[in-house]
């Protein structure tokens, strides 16, 4: 799985909701959230799919949270 490369919160944001919906098959909403990527720039890859946001990174400036010690 590869991260999107977007400078915009509002498109990761949008990334990850509709990797939820995808995930539950809950096609139509699936595509309300398409559509307001493409109002923001987004377009989909050759495939006809978003890519998935991934939940490891955080978004864009803001900082991790520190390691929890034992």
């Amino acid at each position: 799985m590869t991260e999107p490369q977007t400078e915009d919160p509002m498109v990761a944001a949008l990334l990850r909701e509709r990797e939820g919906y995808a995930v539950r098959g809950m096609d139509a909403r699936v595509a309300q959230v398409d559509e307001q990527l493409k109002l923001r720039g987004h377009e989909p890859t050759a495939d006809g799919k978003t890519a998935p946001a991934s939940r490891s990174t955080p978004p864009k400036g803001r900082r991790a949270r520190p390691a929890e010690q034992a």
